[in-house]
C-alpha cells in the first residue's frame, strides 16, 4: 500500500487539503475501497458536487443543503471518500465551501470514516495544507 493511500485511508487525518494534480490521487486509490469523485471545475460548485456526487432529489441547493448532503452520503456507500474539486479559485465562496467541506470531513473523521476533500491548485494560490510531498 503506497504511503498516499495510506493517508487516505486514515480517518484521523481527514480534511480538506490542496494537491497540483489528481493523478497521482486516482492512480493511488485505484482498486481501493475509497470512494474516489472527481469534481470539474464550475461556476456554481453547489450544483458541481450535487451532480458528480448524485445528491438525491431532496437537495436543497444552497450551502447548508451542502454540508447536510455532505454528512449522509448513504447513497454512496464507501469505506472512505476522497473528492477531488477542479478550478476552486480563491474567494468568498471558495472560503464558504473549504468551511462546508472541513466540517463534512470532521462529521466522517468522528464515525472513523476517512473523508478527504482535494482541492486542484497547481499553483499553490489556496492557504490549505498539502495532501502530500510532490516531486
Amino acid at each position: 500500500m503506497s504511503k498516499l493511500l495510506q493517508r487516505l485511508s486514515d480517518a484521523t487525518r481527514s480534511g480538506v487539503f490542496r494537491a497540483s494534480r489528481a493523478d497521482d490521487i486516482v492512480e493511488a486509490t485505484r482498486g481501493s475501497a475509497l470512494d474516489v469523485v472527481r469534481v470539474p471545475a464550475a461556476s456554481d460548485p453547489i450544483g458541481a458536487l450535487a451532480t458528480a456526487l448524485a445528491f438525491p432529489a431532496w437537495f436543497g441547493g444552497n450551502w447548508d443543503a451542502l454540508e447536510d448532503a455532505l454528512s449522509d452520503l448513504s447513497w454512496r456507500p464507501a469505506k472512505g471518500r476522497v473528492l477531488i474539486l477542479e478550478g476552486v479559485a480563491p474567494g468568498d465562496d471558495a472560503g464558504i465551501l473549504v468551511d462546508v467541506l472541513r466540517a463534512a470531513a470532521d462529521h466522517w473523521a468522528a464515525q472513523r470514516v476517512p473523508f478527504f476533500a482535494v482541492l486542484l491548485d497547481p499553483q499553490n494560490k489556496l492557504s490549505l495544507p498539502a495532501l502530500y510531498r510532490e516531486a
